[in-house]
Parts: C-alpha cells; sequence; structure tokens
C-alpha cells in the first residue's frame, strides 16, 4: 500500500507568520505589527468564505486592505498586493527539509493542500527543496480549506488509499478540523503552543519525529 503524507504549507511549513508580519512591520512599523497581524488573522478566512472562487493574491490585496481602512491606516501607494509578492521569499522552517527528508526514505509519497495559488504554491515548494509528487491549491479548484474539497480532490487526483494517508498541518481550524470531520489520521504542528486538542492522532512542537509519527499513524 502506498503511504501518502500531505501537508499544509503556510504556518507549517514556511513560517507564514513571519512572512506576513514582516511586510505589516515595513508598511506600519513595529509597535503596531502583532496587533494587525493577530486581526489579519480574523478577516483572511472571512474573506475566504466570502469569497471561494477568488485568488489567493486576490484574498491577500483585500484582507490586506480591509486591515488598513479598519485601523485608520494608510497603505503607501502601489503597496496593495505587496503581501503576494512577497510570499514567495517567506521563510521555510529549519526543519523542513530534513525531516521531509527522511519522511521520503522511509518510502511516505508527499502532497501539499494549500489555500493559494498554483504560481505561489510552485515558488514555496522550489524554496523548500524537496520534491512533492502533488500539490491541490484553492486558486484551481475554487475552494479554501476548512471546506473539504482539497481532500475530495487529492483522493480523486491520486487514487490514494485513505488507509495510507495522513494530514500533517499547524492550524487546527483550516486542516486538523476537517481532517477529523473526513476521518482522516492528521499531525499537528503545534509551532505556537497553543492549548492541546483531543482531534490529532499525534502533537508535535516541530516537524521533528515526524516521520516516526507518521509510522506509527497506519498501519504498515
Amino acid at each position: 500500500m502506498e503511504r501518502w503524507a500531505t501537508f499544509d504549507c503556510y504556518g507549517t511549513l514556511v513560517d507564514w507568520n513571519g512572512g506576513i508580519r514582516a511586510e505589516l512591520e515595513k508598511l506600519f512599523g513595529a509597535a503596531r505589527a502583532d496587533e494587525l497581524l493577530a486581526r489579519y488573522h480574523e478577516l483572511e478566512p472571512k474573506i475566504q468564505v466570502s469569497k471561494p472562487g477568488a485568488s489567493y493574491r486576490e484574498v491577500l490585496t483585500v484582507a490586506l486592505e480591509l486591515l488598513a481602512a479598519e485601523t485608520g491606516l494608510t497603505l503607501p501607494e502601489g503597496e496593495t498586493s505587496v503581501l503576494a509578492r512577497s510570499l514567495p521569499s517567506w521563510p521555510v522552517f529549519d526543519d523542513v527539509r530534513p525531516r521531509l527528508t527522511e519522511a521520503r526514505s522511509r518510502g511516505w509519497r508527499l502532497g501539499i493542500l494549500s489555500n493559494t495559488d498554483r504560481d505561489l504554491i510552485d515558488a514555496s515548494v522550489e524554496a523548500l527543496g524537496v520534491p512533492f509528487e502533488t500539490a491541490i491549491v484553492a486558486g484551481e479548484i475554487g475552494s479554501y480549506k476548512p471546506a473539504h474539497l482539497h481532500w475530495e480532490v487529492f483522493y480523486e487526483q491520486t487514487g490514494a488509499d485513505p488507509a495510507g494517508h495522513v494530514h500533517v498541518a499547524q492550524s487546527i481550524y483550516h486542516d486538523i478540523a476537517p481532517a477529523a470531520e473526513l476521518g482522516i489520521p492528521s499531525i499537528w504542528i503545534n509551532r505556537l503552543g497553543e492549548a492541546d486538542d483531543p482531534r490529532p492522532r499525534r502533537t508535535l512542537t516541530s516537524l521533528t519525529g515526524l516521520a516516526d509519527a507518521l509510522d506509527g499513524a497506519v498501519s504498515r
């Protein structure tokens, strides 16, 4: 049986918070960057729910414009698309390449299920430096997680056996909760030190130990 590990990308493999916070700090200053990032976290999912067919570029742009408007801040001219432009340079977590390489060496096939666009995920995969067999992106399927379509398309495209599939992600809302709804075992990468949650099969604070956790999550 083929074994598949699918991953969320931004927040799990790529430092989503670090990438967006850096741009908010450049635009509006360090003093308000954390506050603005917290509010951005609230705005982006609402836009994705209300506009499931929008590209992620559009989501990033609209969320930044709304954030500025509601906080009384002024976006410099030409900077409304700065988040999308900066995304390919968002930093990869240091633990990603060695731990994914180890998982591949144990026979795991790797996929990405991401709320992004094709060109953006391609740039990030290149930065990750590890091959992935597939990447399902919101910009092509017209749906954003936590809706279930990413997983449905993954099974349609790969023919993966659910008995050999594990999903790995940092976000409870976008990934761990819907995986639980679908009966898919998951590994929660709790990078932010959040409170315990019963839904993932395993919880790790980083990708250290990932290959062992994957092996333990499915039968051989």
